[in-house]
């Protein structure tokens, strides 16, 4: 892999999680700064819907009739539009959370299609995209800098989290990556010709030829865990706020600081571990962060609080950054964008939609008629996702017996 791909491949990384960090982590404060408090789990549930929906595009559009980078630049541009209209529509809830959607919709298959753009332009999939992928991490970074101490200078007496500034940087950031996308390394479709069906969109084809016991082990945990994790996606940023941070989404950025460590490392720990015990670390590790936000909610003891969002670094690289290197070891060429893509959907689309959707009752059953959550329903709300993680983790470590990858 020369310099200039590399640098093409990491810009795109970079900006492609900037505009997402942007939106994702700030929602729910503003969707409560709004008026719509019992509505912020809404916006984690469509975002799985989008990843169902996801394999359509991987699996049609982009292995079969259009070059990727094509596709990646429609999408993105057609997204960032959508979003630039949406805090227009904040009086009429419904329509707020159907343009998300739309915007979801286009966004969802470029995390699929930007991994398979990378892995179609490398050569080394657990040296090289570890390298590459962690400037996607660095976009998260930035973008959470960027809401709590730029856009804070343009959001008056309000947390800058609580305005639509963010999500019209994510608008303009998509539009960025549009027209960059279009110059992109080519990357035509690896599966034009091949007969189209419903099986193989879907990715079924795919797991068929992938297909073994250790394999289906590690989709149904990928799921599985990806409950758990929409509470945190969906949640932190309002606990973090009942336990006094201000600026919240710069504070979640030290997830992604130690996110950039680990990535490096994993190369690393690879060859140490293997990917049984990358796993396995990487679900504990959800469990300890929740258990750790759970422990520090009562007195909102600080260091457990930022202790458990710096362990974001090995919950999502040793689980999510492994997953997709492990996917694409056991794949082909030919069927790479669907496999991608059938991970997408297990993981973001079917595991996220559920724990969104359950996420949100359990809330909500807490919050009552109150407008937030006091501490010690905090601490109750983080316990349950714990809990399960835990037995996800214990699940995983019996059942997955794949010695070498």
């Amino acid at each position: 892999m020369n310099a200039k791909i590399f640098f093409q491949l990491a810009i795109m990384m970079f900006i492609q999680f900037f505009l997402w960090g942007s939106w994702y982590t700030t929602i729910a404060v503003y969707m409560t700064n709004v008026g719509m408090e019992t509505l912020t789990h809404w916006p984690y549930t469509v975002n799985p819907i989008a990843a169902i929906v996801a394999p359509f595009f991987l699996g049609l559009v982009a292995d079969r009739y259009f070059a990727t980078e094509k596709v990646l630049a429609v999408l993105h541009l057609l997204g960032g539009i959508i979003m630039l209209i949406v805090p227009q529509t904040t009086g009429t809830p419904f329509l707020f959370i159907t343009l998300l959607l739309l915007y979801n919709l286009c966004f969802m298959p470029t995390l699929g299609l930007s991994n398979t753009l990378a892995f179609h332009n490398i050569e080394d999939q657990e040296k090289q995209f570890p390298l590459i992928r962690v400037f996607g991490t660095i976009g998260w970074i930035v973008a959470g800098l960027f809401v709590s101490f730029v856009l804070s200078r343009y959001s008056g007496d309000q947390l800058a989290e609580a305005t639509a500034l963010p999500l019209y940087t994510t608008g303009i950031a998509s539009i960025i990556l549009g027209i960059y996308s279009f110059t992109l390394p080519h990357t035509p479709p690896q599966g034009a010709g091949q007969q189209v069906s419903v099986r193989t969109i879907l990715g079924l084809d795919a797991l068929k030829q992938l297909g073994s016991r250790s394999f289906y082990i590690f989709i149904i945990s990928s799921m599985l865990i990806c409950i758990p994790l929409a509470a945190y996606y969906n949640f932190t940023q309002l606990f973090l706020g009942a336990t006094g941070f201000e600026n919240i989404a710069a504070t979640q950025t030290l997830g992604q600081a130690s996110e950039v460590i680990f990535m490096l490392l994993i190369p690393f720990f690879f060859r140490r571990f293997g990917v049984k015990w990358m796993l396995i670390i990487g679900m504990g590790a959800w469990a300890v962060r929740y258990g750790l936000f759970a422990l520090g909610a009562p007195e909102s003891v600080s260091w457990m609080v930022l202790l458990g969002i710096a362990l974001h670094g090995i919950c999502y690289d040793f689980f999510f950054v492994t997953g997709q290197i492990y996917v694409d070891k056991k794949s082909t060429p030919a069927i790479r964008g669907q496999a991608q893509g059938f991970l997408v959907l297990v993981t973001y689309g079917i595991g996220m939609f559920i724990g969104a959707q359950v996420a949100g009752a359990v809330f909500n059953s807490f919050l009552g008629e109150a407008s937030a959550l006091t501490l010690l329903q905090w601490k109750s709300f983080w316990l349950i996702p714990a809990a399960f993680a835990v037995a996800v983790m214990v699940f995983f470590g019996i059942a997955f017996r794949e010695k070498k990858v």
